[in-house]
């Protein structure tokens, strides 16, 4: 135990620069996959052409099926080394998940209550805003806290490419055979999963209370 506390105190820098950049890569996929996928996923629900809402969720779930590693190696010679190309893989791993649970949010929202928005004079964006986007939230949330679990682990691997992180940890570990390294690396990104988790879980319910008040027509 001794010697772990020392080698935490030796290398406490660098941990704590590993973990800023996993943050940092894991934030920005899953703040640039939200910004994507959602209003796409509320867009497909108002599209009336049913063919391009299949083409949209092949090529979402064909980027799924592509393996992280083969992927992260694809953007270096579209993009270089470093960070973009790290967040920009893991954004297209973010987009499905995302984009299902939000479709599917809005689409389980009740005809009925729908119509009777529409009866009261609501419009398209008011709605969206004031009825459906309420009533989807925990689908939505549910992706997002998915994804944002999976993008953590799957960025231990973006130090193959450059990106730094935690993985970089690992990566360091066992090019020279330390142990300690290794275990930090891993330790850090499952603790860091749990932990921002357990704060989306906690924004989750927040947002719950607040905009289920601006949703009168569901009760």
């Amino acid at each position: 135990m001794d010697g772990w506390w020392t080698f935490l105190q030796e290398r406490g820098s660098d941990i704590a620069t590993a973990l800023t950049e996993h943050m940092v890569i894991s934030a920005a996929s899953v703040l640039i996959g939200c910004l994507v996928a959602i209003p796409l996923g509320i867009a497909l629900i108002y599209n009336t052409f049913s063919w391009l809402n299949s083409i949209v969720f092949f090529v979402a779930n064909l980027l799924q099926t592509v393996p992280s590693l083969a992927l992260l190696a694809i953007m270096i010679p579209l993009m270089g080394i470093g960070m973009k190309p790290a967040i920009f893989a893991l954004f297209l791993y973010s987009i499905m998940p995302i984009l299902r649970n939000t479709y599917d949010g809005f689409e389980s929202v009740d005809h009925s209550v729908l119509e009777s928005a529409r009866g009261m004079g609501y419009g398209t964006f008011q709605r969206i805003v004031r009825i459906q986007l309420p009533l989807a939230l925990p689908y939505i949330m549910s992706g997002v806290r998915v994804t944002t679990v999976y993008i953590i682990s799957w960025a231990t691997l973006a130090a193959l490419i450059g990106a730094g992180g935690l993985g970089q940890l690992i990566v360091s570990g066992m090019g020279v055979n330390k142990p300690e390294l290794i275990v930090t690396g891993a330790v850090g990104a499952i603790v860091l999963a749990f932990v921002i988790d357990g704060l989306l879980g906690l924004l989750e319910k927040a947002l719950t209370r607040r905009f289920g008040r601006t949703s009168s027509l569901s009760a």
